[in-house]
Order: structure tokens, then sequence, then C-alpha cells
């Protein structure tokens, strides 16, 4: 990331002071969270290593440095003391291992697009962990392309994995990808900066991945710097059939050498024993279909000139001339035979070289590379698009699978991402979902450098301060959703026009100090501390106080002239100064004697709206405080083990349901968090694959109107899910009066639930990369939180799409009779519309209170019985008689009328799920509009000036019936 550090200057000297204490705790932390390169261009990591450390290598002078700044996932290890021998390297003796998440990524900065470079990564086993894990198998990817697959075969060998690569942004990712088969691990990562002209097969397309580096006839130890100023490493190589010979003398290079071989290198070669002719062979890896690049690096120790000694040879390729003239070395200059162009694929490789008739000499090579080809296929993300994403990453702090590149490859685009896919054009960000993700602080401006955004979601969060102006510059934006946060201030006029245009959706509900009308805006309480002057506090503290005083010496009079009788008085006096508000009720004594006492019930000075409720003291004031109980559960996805589940469940003593999966269990981990925990049945073999999709899906979806999934279990035998606990259970149990509460669900109440869970399946189709249909939509999988918010749940039976087609061929239906759409039932054809036909019976369900089939019933199903009884017209016939009548009709006629079009026969005439969220929301407006509330201002104003007038005979009204009026009141129509 780099660190950039400016001069300061202040005409004040405690600025100055304060500007270098600060610049002394930024020197302080550089190298703990500094990414920089040493004198050399060079980027030396030893993963592993405590934060912080750096040492330098006593063999290369090379400094080597912590990866704290490069990574913030996995955990530090130390190889077995068995495998450390003297002598050994340091970067051998520790390790980055990575049990968590399927991608982990190194981000190297400090890096120059269009460079050339040399990368490479160092991984000794060690039986780190104590498991002797043989082989462990996982992929290595360099940015979005494979780099290599990992076959660590023993604990005591050690790999080196090298590319040279053309950097396509100004950031290396380097990823460890877990494929199920070991836990990913490295010891160190090195970069080193080439000169552009170097390895010319190298360019933008293509990089080249070291098969082998050979110094011919050197028989002790590698060379590598500083004997080789770009750090490569020349592994020793002779055998019995060569003759090793070598020079004191300097080996220089031509002026344009591409490859630049050091002399130390040079100085060394093999010749053939009693042979004009060397072979060279080599088989590549058992299914690599690479191409192959061999680099023969060649010079004579022998200066043949003016004698009548020769040394020239041909170079043959599988039997195939490769070089059209004979090779002449030059003596103690480096020259390479090579070739722009890749081999042939052939099932071995063999290079011979061999000698002319009249050449005197045999064939020479001091030095071999050969490469395979690695194509960059993948095209990564949009340059402004990673910039962008990385900032808001930073901005949040937010921790998910954001690890390399946020779109490619497609399998691990990052979570709440979709991004466009288009050739060899860089993919582009078209969605970020962020809803429910804990984000405070400002809208960073960052959200304005993706360009191509169009549904950008920040939903649910505690965002703070106003709309940043600069995303009306974002053209593709279709819809930004600011719903539930305290963002203040006016709406920027662009954004405004947009809007109010039809060319962008802009939800803003629940931001209780955002400006809507661009006139007035109700400030925050900070601005409130900032604004509010001493005179306005005086008048503020005083009229209230007055009133107070004003009523006492009233009560008082009236007492003493006798007009007063002992009775339960409750007074109330309503001040329409600014809508303030103080409730006093009377409290008397045993002694009829005594001076009464009077209580401030009341004080309100917020300046409420009409009709807001008021609620009486002793409800306490426990509801003004959130409760952060049934907050959405922000924890990591844990590992527990068989024996923890135990405890967290006292032996799995309370049962919260059963099904084809398992059993249900409630728990409590250590934290007093409250849990489920899905355990799978011995007996089901089909619980196994809908365990194993169930905890693939909850790891990648992240919504505040699905469940979250805590961790899970996978010990021997045993498998379970744990996630996040609903208190109220399910909305089935609900809806048939299986709970505790004695009070069925209301109207508003089902709205609500019902577009909390749309908004969920809204999520699940549009908001996951690939989309998911959850194939098992009902209401006994949707779970009610304490506060009666709903979640979906269950995704054992969800399918993901693995393409942009959006209907599938499934093998077999799968889901809950009832809820089956008959077009997946008949055709196997899946879609996103089987979950909107399987929604629309849950709308049905909630409308009328009665189960999908009732076998009883003229007609079983409830789309027959629901359709015949509208065509009376007739609404009250189908409405659930526990509502009472308790409900706005035309949001009844309209709920039923989004009901019925998702559970249309043909598909293709069902709603998508973000029309049935909209038309939803539309529905629970006709519920709460300000008409319906009329009434219950005009009678809850009534209710004061009676219960002011009560007597002792006639008194049956406490304060307490004041939170009751709605009941008393009823609405004004029905």
């Amino acid at each position: 990331m780099g660190v950039t550090m400016e001069c300061c200057f202040s005409s004040g000297k405690m600025a100055s002071v304060w500007c270098f204490v600060l610049l002394g705790l930024a020197m302080a932390v550089l190298p703990v969270h500094c990414q920089s390169t040493d004198a050399l261009g060079f980027i030396s990591i030893d993963s592993g290593i405590a934060p912080g450390t750096t040492y330098i290598d006593p063999t290369t002078n090379i400094t080597y440095v912590s990866d704290t700044g490069f990574i913030d996932t996995g955990e530090n290890h130390n190889i077995s003391g068995a495998y450390v021998t003297n002598g050994m390297a340091r970067r051998w003796l520790s390790l980055r291992s990575f049990p968590s998440g399927t991608r982990n990524c190194y981000r190297i900065t400090s890096i120059t697009k269009g460079s050339k470079y040399l990368v490479r990564a160092w991984f000794m086993y060690g039986n780190y962990d104590g498991m002797n894990t043989q082989p462990l198998l996982f992929d290595l990817y360099l940015g979005v392309n494979l780099w290599a697959n990992m076959n660590i075969t023993g604990p005591d060998l050690t790999y080196t994995i090298e590319v040279i690569t053309v950097a396509s942004s100004d950031v290396f990712s380097v990823c460890l990808l877990n494929t199920g088969h070991g836990t990913p691990f490295i010891s160190g990562l090195d970069v080193r900066p080439l000169k552009d002209m170097l390895y010319p097969a190298v360019n933008a397309s293509r990089s080249l991945v070291l098969f082998k580096r050979l110094n011919m006839g050197h028989k002790d130890t590698y060379v590598r710097y500083p004997n080789d100023r770009h750090d490569r490493l020349w592994e020793p190589w002779s055998l019995p059939i060569w003759t090793d010979i070598s020079t004191d003398s300097t080996v220089e290079n031509l002026s344009e050498d591409y490859f630049e071989a050091p002399s130390a290198v040079m100085q060394t070669a093999v010749t053939p024993v009693n042979s004009t002719t060397m072979l060279l062979s080599w088989d590549p890896y058992p299914g690599d279909v690479n191409q192959y690049f061999p680099i023969l690096h060649i010079s004579d120790f022998v200066k043949l000139s003016g004698t009548n000694v020769s040394r020239q040879f041909y170079v043959y390729v599988n039997g195939i001339l490769w070089l059209g003239s004979p090779m002449t070395p030059d003596y103690l200059f480096s020259d390479s035979v090579y070739s722009i162009h890749p081999l042939g694929q052939f099932l071995s490789y063999n290079i011979t070289l061999v000698a002319l008739s009249n050449s005197t000499l045999p064939p020479i090579l001091n030095a071999l590379e050969i490469f395979s080809t690695l194509s960059n296929a993948n095209v990564p993300s949009n340059d402004g698009d990673v910039n962008a994403m990385m900032a808001i990453k930073a901005w949040y702090k937010i921790k998910r699978n954001w690890m390399g590149d946020p779109c490619t490859p497609k399998a691990f685009t990052w979570d709440g991402l979709n991004c466009t896919f288009s050739g060899s054009i860089p993919p582009r960000i078209t969605t970020l979902n962020l809803s429910t993700s804990g984000l405070t602080g400002e809208i960073t401006k960052s959200f304005a450098s993706l360009g191509a955004i169009e549904y950008l979601d920040l939903s649910y969060n505690n965002l703070t301060g106003t709309i940043p102006a600069v995303l009306a510059e974002l053209t593709s934006l279709k819809l930004l959703d600011l719903t539930r946060n305290q963002l203040n201030g006016s709406i920027p006029s662009a954004l405004l026009e947009r809007s109010q245009n039809g060319f962008l959706t802009l939800r803003i509900e629940g931001n209780p100090y955002l400006c809507e009308n661009g006139t007035s805006c109700k400030v925050t309480p900070s601005s409130k501390k900032k604004k509010i002057t001493t005179p306005v506090i005086v008048i503020l503290c005083i009229i209230p106080v007055t009133i107070v005083l004003m009523v006492i010496l009233i009560i008082c009079r009236l007492k003493r002239q006798g007009k007063l009788s002992y009775s339960k008085t409750l007074a109330i006096v309503t001040s329409k100064f600014n809508s303030d508000m103080v409730i006093i009720k009377r409290t008397l004594s045993s002694d009829p004697i005594s001076e009464p006492a009077f209580d401030v019930v009341m004080l309100n000075l917020k300046g409420s709206r009409k009709g807001t409720s008021v609620k009486p003291q002793n409800e306490g004031f426990s509801n003004q405080v959130k409760d952060h109980r049934h907050d959405p559960l922000q924890l990591e996805n844990r590992q527990f083990t068989y024996m923890e589940l135990k405890n967290i469940t006292n032996n799995f003593q309370k049962v919260l349901g059963k099904g084809g999966f398992g059993t249900v269990f409630y728990g409590c981990l250590e934290d007093g968090t409250e849990v489920a925990v899905k355990m799978r049945s011995q007996a089901s073999s089909q619980g196994t694959d809908q365990f194993l999709a169930e905890a693939q899906h909850l790891t990648r979806v992240h919504h505040r109107t699905l469940v979250s999934m805590v961790g899970y279990c996978n010990d021997g035998d045993y498998l379970a899910l744990v996630y996040e606990y609903m208190a109220q259970g399910t909305l089935q149990d609900h809806l048939q009066g299986r709970t505790h509460s004695t009070r069925p669900l209301s109207w508003r109440q089902r709205l609500l639930i019902a577009v909390e869970a749309a908004e969920g399946l809204e999520y699940l189709h549009k908001g996951c990369k690939p989309a998911l249909i959850h194939r098992d939509v009902k209401t006994a999988n949707i779970l009610l939180s304490e506060k009666l918010e709903a979640k979906i749940a269950d995704f054992g039976l969800s399918k993901a799409f693995q393409s942009e087609v959006n209907t599938h061929v499934s093998t077999a239906v799968v889901g809950t009779p009832g809820y089956l759409d008959p077009e997946y039932y008949n055709t196997f054809q899946i879609s996103e519309k089987s979950d909107v036909y399987s929604f629309g019976v849950v709308l049905l369900e909630l409308i009328t209170g009665q189960p999908p089939i009732v076998q009883s019933a003229e007609h079983a199903h409830i789309v027959q019985r629901v359709r015949q009884r509208l065509g009376r017209g007739n609404i009250e016939d189908v409405v659930d008689p526990k509502l009472q009548g308790n409900y706005d009709v035309n949001s009844v006629w309209k709920c039923a009328d989004i009901a019925l079009k998702c559970t249309s026969q043909a598909s293709h005439q069902r709603p998508t799920m973000a029309d049935v969220v909209m038309q939803l929301k539309e529905s629970l407006e006709l519920e709460t509009s300000p008409d319906r509330t009329e009434n219950l201002v005009t009678c809850s104003e009534n209710l004061y000036t009676e219960v002011s007038n009560i007597s002792d005979t006639n008194s049956a009204l406490e304060i307490e019936n004041i939170a009751r009026m709605s009941d008393v009141c009823g609405p004004s129509a029905r």
C-alpha cells in the first residue's frame, strides 16, 4: 500500500509540535504496516515471523521482513524441531497457514504497472501442525490466473515456485486456494524487478513459470544474489557422463543480452566425455498441457581464433533442427540459444547438441533454463474499480472473503458483488450490496469511483453525515438504497433530480435526520448541541417549568376552595407550544388532610410530530434504548467440536424442531449468545448432501433478512450447523397458533414479515453471485426474531446458478407439497420464478391464516380457494378471522393481487422478487398511511380531555389506558 509522508508547516508552534509528534508515531509503526522495497527494488517476505520483525540474510545480505503488512488472515507457525538442520536458512523455519477461508491472498504494492518482475514463493511443511499430512494439495494463483498446483509430498522437502510476468496493475495478488486436500501454507515470497528487455517471450498475455534453472559443471552451492544481480536461483548440476570445465576469467554479457546470465554461472560448463553428442531430456508433469521454452546459455573458455581447433555444433529438439546454422560459442562472452515461440507439445522432450564433423572440440553448455507457459487468460478487474473497492474495504474495515481480485475468477467474486464479463475487457462491478454490514461513519466518496455501478445497497447500517453529491456522477446507477441509517442534511439536488425523473430509484426511509423535501431538515442530536444557543436553552427550560407551576397553583387553589375531591385524579396538560407535552399524575396519601403530591409522568420536549404515541412512565425508558441483542450476528464462522456442542446445548436438552436433516437444538455460547444447533441425523444420507449445500451457501450469503451462520461442526461422524437463534420461532407456528403468544399477528406485522422475507429472496436471486434459488420457500422456513423480524432459513435444497441462464433442468423435484411450483413439478425446469410461486403461497397464508392444503375443503389448495372466493368480490371471506377486521381493505386487496400474480400457472406471468418487494411496500404504506392514523390522533386528543375531567365516581381509567387507545378507538373504515 506504500506510505506517503508530507511535510507539516504551520504558523502555530503547537501545530508544529503536534505535527512532529505524529510524524514520530508514524515512523514508529512503519516496520509493522509499511510495504516498501529495499535499495535494489527487492521485496523479500518471510512468512510466519513475528509482526514487525526484519533481519538480514547472512549469505545474500538481503533484508527480509514479516508478512504482517501484506495479509491480514492466517496463522503463524514454526516448523517442527525434528526438521531443523544446521545451516538451514532462516526463511524455512516459519510459515503462515490458512485454515479458514477458501481463498487467502497476499497483496503486494510498490509495483509498476507494465513492468516485468520475477515472483517467487517458498514452501516447507516441516510438520508444523503435528498432523504429518501427506500429501498436501492446494492451488497457487498469481493475480487472477492459476500459477501452480501445489503437491507437498514430504515434511522435509522444500519447494520453490517462480514466475516471470508483466504486472497488469500496480498491485500483485498472490493467492492460496484451499481445494479440500489439506490446509494451504507458505514460507515466503520474493518479488524482483527485471529489465523490460529480459526474457522477450514474456508479455502482457503470457508469463513464464520456471521448470528448471541449472548451473552446469558446478557441484556445490546455488548461485543467487549478489552473484546474480536479479537474484535468480541457479541449481548446481553435473552428471558422470559429462566433463566439468571452468575458468577464473570473467564471462561478460553482450550489450543487448536478453538474459544476462551471471559470470559466476557462465564460468563453469560441461562437455560430453569421449563423445561428439550431448543429450538433455525431461518429461513434463503428469497431465501438464503447457508448452515449454528452453534457453541454452553458452560461452567458450578456449580462444579459438588463429588456431586449428574449432567448436561448432547443431541443436536439435526431438530430432528436429532447432537452429538453421551451427552454433559457434563466443570466447568469454555469454550467448544464448532460444526462441520466442514455445516448443510443440510432446510426451517427453529431448535437446541434442551434435558437433559438426569438422569440429575438433565437442559441444559445450554452461547453463540451462526451462520454462512452461502461463497464459494470462483471465482478465483482472478494472483498475479503478479495484482501487475503489480496496479503499472501501479499508475505510469500513470490512472483513469478508474480500481477497484478491474483486470479480475474477468468477468462482471467487467477492461477497455482495456482481460483475459484468466481456471477453478481453476488464470486468466491471455493477452491484455492491453492503446491507446490514455494520458500516459506521460517513459514506466514503470512493463509491463514486465505481464507474459502472448500477445497484448500490448501503441499507441497515449506521452511516452518518451527508450523502456525497459526487454519487450523482454515477451515470449508470439505477438503485441507491440508504434505508435505515443515521444520515443527515439535504439530499444532493442532482440525485433528487435523477430520482424525480425516473432514472434512479432512491430509498432513504428510516433516516430521521435526512431532509427529504429539500426545504426543511430535522437536525441531528449532535448538530442540535452545536446550534442551540444559551437563550434558546433558557426558554426551553422556563416554559415547561412555568406550565408545571401554574398547574400546581391551580390545583392547590381548587383544593383550598373545596372544589377538588380526593380521588385518584389524573391531570393531563397539553401545551401546543412546539408540541411540548407535560403529563402530571396526582398521587394522594392516605391522609385526606395532607397536601397532595404530584409526579411528572412525562416531559416531552422533542418536537414530536402529530400522532406520536405517548407511553406512560411505568413502562420505563428501556424501550427508548436500542437493544443490540437482536442485531444481525457479526461473528466469524467458527468450527466446533462435538463436545463443545454438547456443552453449548446442555447435552442437547431443548429441542427447537425436527426435519429431514435432523434435529435442531437450543444452545448458548460462552459469551451468552443464543444459537440454534442443527445436528445431522445419523440415519439420513440425504442430510449429508443438504448439510454440505447449506454450509456452502451460508458462508457466502450475508443479508439482514437471511439467517446468519455462526459456525459448524465436522467432527468424525458428527455434522452440525450452528446459526443465530430466532426467539419467536417460525411464521408457520404463529399463523397456526402454536406459540405462547395469545395475540395473533396483526396485519401490519404480517406485511412487515412479508416485505423482509421478500427482500431476502430478492437478495438470493440478484445479490448473490452466482444467484441462488431457495427451492423450499415456506412459512416453516421463515424465522422470526424476538422483535418479529423475519429471516429466510434452511438453504439445504438451494440451487446455485452456474451460468447466466436463469432456468435449469433438475433431475429430481424437491420442495414441500403445497408450495411447489406446478410448472417445475411438470417440466423439471427450475428457475427464480419457482421461488416466486412458493412465496405467493406464503402471502396467501398470511392473508388467510390457513395452511396451503386443507383436505376437507372443496378446493384443497389455497390458490384455488382464494381465487374462487375473491371472484365474488368480497375480501372479508378470505381474510384470517383472527384479524377481527383490523386492517385496511385496500392494503389486503393489493397483497392478495400480488399473491395471485405470484401463483400464476405460467412462470413468465409471475413478477420478479424485486417487483414483489416494491408492491408489498406499497401495500404496507396503505396500511400505515396518515389517512388511517388520523382517527387515532383525534381519538387520543379526546381521550386526554375526557381523562382530565374524571372524578372519583366515574373514574375507571388510569394513565396506563393511553397505551391502549388504538384498541378503544379503532379504525375509521374497514
